[in-house]
């Protein structure tokens, strides 16, 4: 069908009533309407629920869904947002960002044109908010390429994932820990690599804002705050990661993790137990200096 809605864009958001107009004004903004904006309330308790409200009773031209859930980080939103999407593209617009002018007729155009069964969706640019691109452009003869694979050639900064939702929905979903908030999304994005590729789009589709409340800017904290969900990754890294530097890089990871999360098993628990074994004096170290960084920030 010529008018099938075949893109959601989703907004996880967590107290961002502030920001979260940004993202708003940008999908008003697209000349092209055909997709849906779905926001996940990951438990907000500022007038988030009450924004959304008005803004789905304006004439925006584009469906709004509104759904909220108890607080449970990033990850779990992301959960509930694969659970509910219906369009065979998506997107992840945070809450503080916003949508690139003509981003979505742009993805809409070139999944039309070069989207296959082959590939796990599309990879594109981030930018700030000045259009400066956020790390490296993507070389002009790629393609597609993983997004491990396009970091592992020297590529950097972060970018925009746009997935074909019965790829990204065919994996487990992100891990839940009690008393934890936070699993790296890459643990999904890592599982697609192993099968699929993505097109390359050079072109920016996010303008982006890193807060200073935001999970970039309190990396050591979330170490001591979410261990397990940490030590989970690395295990994960583990199996994929292909050379000896990765693997002990995330073995000492993975050390420092499981002291702070008091998992005696760790040892029995790990995918690499030898490189595990010789990483245990480097993880020690690690967990010292991740507490310290800590204290300097209190």
């Amino acid at each position: 069908m010529e008018n099938e809605i075949i893109l959601t864009v989703f907004t996880p958001a967590y107290n961002r009533a502030h920001t979260l107009h940004r993202c708003y004004e940008s999908l008003c903004r697209q000349k092209c309407k055909q997709f849906k904006w779905l926001i996940i309330d990951d438990g907000s308790s500022d007038n988030t629920k009450e924004l959304v409200e008005s803004w789905i009773k304006e004439d925006s031209g584009f469906e709004i869904i509104y759904h909220y859930k108890e607080n449970g980080g990033m990850h779990t939103a992301h959960n509930a947002a694969y659970q509910l999407i219906d369009t065979e593209l998506n997107v992840c617009i945070d809450s503080d960002d916003y949508l690139a002018d003509d981003a979505a007729e742009k993805i809409i155009t070139f999944w039309k044109k070069y989207g296959s069964n082959k590939y796990a969706g599309i990879i594109g640019l981030d930018a700030d908010f000045n259009g400066k691109i956020i790390g490296k452009r993507f070389p002009k003869d790629l393609k597609s390429t993983t997004l491990s694979g396009y970091y592992q050639a020297g590529g950097s900064g972060d970018k925009k994932l746009v997935y074909r939702t019965d790829v990204i929905t065919k994996y487990p979903e992100y891990p839940v820990f009690e008393g934890e908030k936070y699993v790296g999304l890459n643990y999904k994005y890592l599982l697609c690599d192993q099968e699929y590729e993505l097109l390359v789009m050079d072109e920016i589709l996010c303008n982006v804002e890193y807060q200073a409340d935001g999970s970039s800017a309190n990396m050591f904290r979330q170490y001591l705050n979410n261990p397990k969900g940490f030590a989970f990754l690395r295990t994960v890294y583990m199996k994929y990661d292909k050379t000896f530097k990765r693997k002990f890089m995330n073995c000492i990871h993975y050390v420092s993790s499981s002291i702070i999360s008091k998992n005696k098993k760790f040892l029995k628990e790990s995918p690499e137990k030898g490189l595990t074994i010789l990483a245990i004096p480097f993880g020690i170290a690690l967990t010292f200096y991740i507490k310290q960084q800590v204290k300097k920030m209190n």
